[in-house]
């Protein structure tokens, strides 16, 4: 198998209440592990596909299957996601801090932004803050599994963070309350994480 489900950084019930035991639980266990095992199917039949890294085949989706698309985001977002969280997230600082208050004017203006753009996502998506090649910030959208790194999404970029917003991520919690999962969500964002990511980038 050319790619393994990752396991958590943390246990199951880390993160409540935001997210709680039972979400994660099936989240991780069947959702992820579903795009995990169709990714596999999916490149073991595309010879061109095999011996490279997720982000090699998301980087030139547009030549693959529609199979390897759909499992291929599902399986790298997924893992970015559990990585964006943790227990009392902290807040942001040092480069990062400098660049949303120059690109949103402040964090609380990022999140404003985020927000509407993951309750505005029409059915399944995820909502993302992405970096450019010169380290600005800009928050986005895809549909489905898609994500920033694809060569078929409109706003290409570096993904800093990313929320899931299809329903099996908050429904048992949040039920139909998009908005109120979008809030609670900041919680559990690990900042120093983001940072990282976005030094990375910044160099």
């Amino acid at each position: 198998m050319a790619f393994e489900l990752p396991p958590l950084p943390y246990d199951y019930d880390a993160l409540e209440p935001t997210i709680d035991k039972e979400t994660m639980t099936f989240h991780h266990d069947k959702h992820h592990k579903a795009y995990t095992d169709k990714l596999n199917e999916a490149v073991e039949k595309d010879q061109s596909l095999q011996g490279k890294s997720i982000e090699e085949i998301l980087g030139n989706i547009s030549s693959a299957p529609a199979a390897v698309r759909n499992n291929g985001g599902g399986f790298w977002n997924h893992d970015f996601f559990w990585n964006t969280m943790k227990k009392g997230g902290g807040r942001p600082s040092g480069a990062l801090k400098d660049a949303i208050d120059r690109d949103f004017g402040s964090l609380d203006k990022l999140k404003e932004e985020f927000n509407t753009k993951g309750a505005g996502q029409f059915g399944s998506g995820w909502a993302w803050l992405i970096a450019d090649a010169d380290g600005r910030l800009k928050v986005t959208s895809t549909p489905n599994q898609d994500n920033p790194l694809m060569d078929v999404v409109a706003d290409r970029g570096t993904p800093l963070l990313g929320n899931d917003v299809w329903e099996h991520a908050y429904y048992l919690t949040y039920r139909n309350d998009r908005g109120a999962y979008l809030k609670a969500w900041w919680d559990v964002v690990d900042w120093d994480k983001v940072g990282e990511r976005y030094a990375a980038v910044a160099g």
